[in-house]
């Protein structure tokens, strides 16, 4: 599969979001080299904010209404790594392949120990290929996070973080 040809669709998703103001998050969903579901973060601008509104939660809903597909057969393209609730969406979802550009060190939920999880998380046997197109995906997040209009996180460790990250030395 060529990783990097579908991280670019999640990056025109996590652009999208980027355009809206929205924190610049995509996802989608491969089923035999074809595009079968999509999302791209919302609820991160106003006055409420939607915590559950995530690019890969979109995702998955879409897939819902997709027709039956073999899961295990899925690849999930995401521009972050996913959060601890998307990741545990994911595997319940049947995914057994999820691939992501950029680490996220404030919430990322891909490092957990699934082994001592109870055996609806610890019996996937997940695979985790990050850091595809990292660097593409980087510049979205300095972009949001430098913008002085964007509040969503504005303070917090991943914001810190994105914007001393360096580009890898190949870009």
């Amino acid at each position: 599969m060529n990783h990097a040809f579908f991280m670019e669709k999640a990056l025109v998703e996590a652009r999208q979001a980027l355009e809206r103001g929205e924190f610049p998050v995509g996802c989608v969903i491969v089923h035999e080299e074809k595009v079968i579901a999509t999302g791209s973060r919302h609820g991160t601008v106003g006055d409420i904010v939607s915590e559950t509104d995530h690019a890969e939660i979109l995702a998955l809903k879409q897939l819902e209404r997709f027709a039956p597909v073999d899961r295990d057969r899925l690849t999930l393209y995401c521009t972050m790594e996913p959060c601890l609730m998307c990741f545990g969406a994911i595997l319940i979802s049947g995914i057994l392949q999820i691939v992501f550009a950029y680490e996220d060190v404030m919430g990322g939920g891909t490092r957990c120990d699934l082994a001592t999880m109870p055996p609806l998380y610890s019996s996937r046997p997940i695979n985790l290929v990050p850091h595809i197109l990292r660097d593409k995906s980087l510049l979205l997040f300095k972009s949001f996070f430098s913008n002085p209009d964007n509040t969503y996180w504005k303070d917090s460790l991943l914001a810190a973080y994105t914007l001393s990250a360096s580009f890898s030395a190949s870009s």
